[in-house]
């Protein structure tokens, strides 16, 4: 490997899922939770964390799995907002929190969804459930299968509410995970995490307010869910977008942020420690974009291909989230196999960029990838390379 001084001082790049921010982090206040993870879902870098790897029961987070699967289907036209569910004896009986629909009735998708994310209705997931797989336990092994695709290892699904069961577990780093994954797979849905207040026409009006208090208290927050059992404790996963000067317009110039709050005392204290860890997050660190889309981080020369060089950056572009100050005298290098050969792929992995600060703490480290497809030469060309690359 040959690591070589980028040509862009600087320059900072979103490191991969859940890998933490360690350039002299600023120490997060204290937390009132047995568990929780602060993740910079703009950067995909984890700002703090408190037993990110215990095991724990999610309650109605799994809720977060079961929606992510509900949306899956509908993106792959197997089902659609308007089409109607039935309600089974299974998911009429289903105890704790309630839609209040009743056997015989047809519910539209769209309504159900509404119902499990807002009232967090155990009915209304189970009969999305049923309606999408077929049956419960067939819906539970999609979630297991689609956790494990999700790179989600320490967590295990038995049903699709959340009530409590041996060997239902998660964690708050695979919950910050699936989070991060359903809002960036699906932002076409991300909207019925917002709704502060829903009720099926007809049922009755004592289970229609959002219980992520943070909804009412905070504008910039805008999902996602709650979650108690008496073993879990108050879960809160909470998510805020606020805009950044220097980032641009629109939703690109806005900083989402993402708390998994575990094992808080109440239901007022998960809301109040989440919007504690959210409000650090924003303060204590900066964010700086240093590339914009499609920029080149790296210009290496290639051997055997019809171009002479290739572009090796990152197709989002660059940003990084540093300790409040500490933005702009960040350094960078790329470590990258040598020589390279021809033909390279666009898209395929090459290399990684390492980002530290001024006084050599490391920040990130992002994988590259290539911009620009460099096809292989012709016979004639390779040869020659070849030749010179024997000789050096």
């Amino acid at each position: 490997m040959t690591c070589f001084r980028s040509l862009i001082a600087g320059m900072a790049l979103s490191l991969t899922m859940l890998a933490p921010a360690v350039a002299q982090m600023p120490q997060p206040p204290e937390i009132a939770a047995r568990a929780y993870v602060l993740l910079d879902v703009t950067t995909g870098q984890v700002l703090a964390s408190k037993d990110p790897d215990a095991p724990v029961e999610p309650a109605s987070l799994t809720k977060l799995m079961s929606a992510y699967l509900v949306f899956d289907a509908l993106r792959a036209g197997k089902i659609t907002l308007t089409q109607t569910f039935g309600v089974s004896e299974r998911a009429w009986k289903t105890p704790g929190s309630r839609m209040f629909i009743e056997p015989r009735m047809q519910v539209p998708v769209e309504d159900l969804i509404k119902g499990m994310i807002v009232q967090s209705g155990n009915d209304a997931t189970v009969a999305l459930a049923e309606g999408v797989a077929g049956s419960v336990d067939r819906f539970v092994e999609l979630m297991n299968q689609q956790a494990k695709a999700l790179g989600m290892t320490a967590t295990g699904y038995r049903n699709p509410e959340g009530l409590t069961a041996p060997g239902h577990i998660t964690t708050a780093r695979d919950l910050a995970t699936l989070s991060t994954r359903l809002m960036n797979d699906f932002p076409q849905y991300v909207g019925y995490y917002s709704i502060q207040r829903y009720r099926y026409p007809g049922t009755p009006a004592t289970n229609d307010t959002n219980r992520n208090l943070l909804l009412f208290r905070d504008p910039t927050v805008d999902g996602l869910k709650t979650g108690h059992t008496d073993a879990a404790g108050y879960c809160l996963v909470a998510t805020a977008r606020r805009p950044v000067p220097g980032l641009g317009d629109g939703p690109a110039g806005q900083r989402r942020l993402l708390s998994v709050m575990l094992g808080a005392s109440s239901e007022n204290a998960r809301a109040a420690e989440s919007q504690k860890l959210l409000n650090w997050g924003y303060t204590a660190f900066d964010t700086v974009r240093l590339l914009a889309a499609n920029q080149p981080a790296a210009e290496p020369r290639v051997w055997k291909g019809k171009s002479d060089t290739v572009k090796l950056g990152r197709v989002e572009g660059v940003i990084v989230s540093v300790p409040a100050g500490e933005g702009s005298g960040l350094k960078s290098d790329v470590v990258r196999p040598d020589p390279l050969v021809a033909p390279l792929q666009k898209g395929q992995g090459v290399g990684t960029l390492r980002v530290t600060t001024a006084a050599g703490q490391p920040v990130v480290e992002v994988p590259l990838t290539v911009l620009e497809t460099v096809e292989e030469a012709g016979i004639f060309g390779r040869a020659w390379d070849a030749l010179r690359l024997w000789i050096q």
